[in-house]
């Protein structure tokens, strides 16, 4: 127990050292650190980014030729970098079709991020339902928004149905794998589905 508390409480104290509003980020970093999946210039779709950690690290990876829209129902806790578009909005309802940064109007993205999460009920099969909804909304954006031979990433709770939504991925993508990073929090049933080289 005291090791697993020490290990969450390094990485919320790194997010506070770093200016980062959410742990979450070193999961984004590590995940993107070994699949590769985000390059400077890329123009990226954010799905669930508040409070704004992803956005940041994503912002600041593109650097100022590529380009970031996130959305999310909540409010942001960052300022907005340049490279970066806020769009409150509900995921489920919301579909893109053009941004104002004007690099990306009429474009599709080279890579959709999902971190998407709705509330927890403590109930397994409610809380594996929801996520999964989450995960194939995330899916059908990125079949509808991403790029020929772009990359996606989708956060997604264990359980059933998990096995059906991975072979959707591995049809829609050259490459599939489930991961968990490091900086997820070891007792946490999610786990994060990467897709690159869309087909189209």
């Amino acid at each position: 127990m005291y090791r697993k508390n020490l290990k969450n409480e390094y990485y919320t104290r790194k997010a506070r050292e770093d200016n980062y509003p959410a742990r979450s980020v070193y999961k984004l970093q590590q995940i993107d650190e070994k699949f590769n999946l985000i390059k400077a210039g890329d123009k990226v779709f954010d799905l669930g980014c508040a409070p704004g950690s992803w956005l940041l690290y994503i912002a600041k990876k593109i650097s100022d030729r590529g380009g970031v829209v996130g959305v999310d129902i909540q409010d942001l806790k960052i300022k907005i970098p340049q490279n970066a578009e806020f769009i409150k909005s509900d995921v489920m309802e919301y579909v893109p079709t053009s941004v104002g940064i004007p690099t990306m109007v009429g474009r599709k993205f080279d890579v959709i991020v999902s971190d998407l999460a709705s509330n927890t009920s403590g109930e397994h099969f409610v809380d594996t339902e929801r996520s999964l909804e989450l995960g194939e909304k995330a899916l059908e954006i990125a079949q509808n928004n991403l790029k020929s031979g772009g990359n996606f990433l989708c956060k997604i709770l264990e359980g059933e149905g998990i096995n059906d939504f991975f072979k959707k991925v591995e049809t829609n993508f050259a490459f599939a794998k489930r991961y968990k990073p490091l900086a997820s929090r070891k007792e946490s049933r999610e786990i994060y589905i990467i897709g690159k080289n869309f087909n189209g």
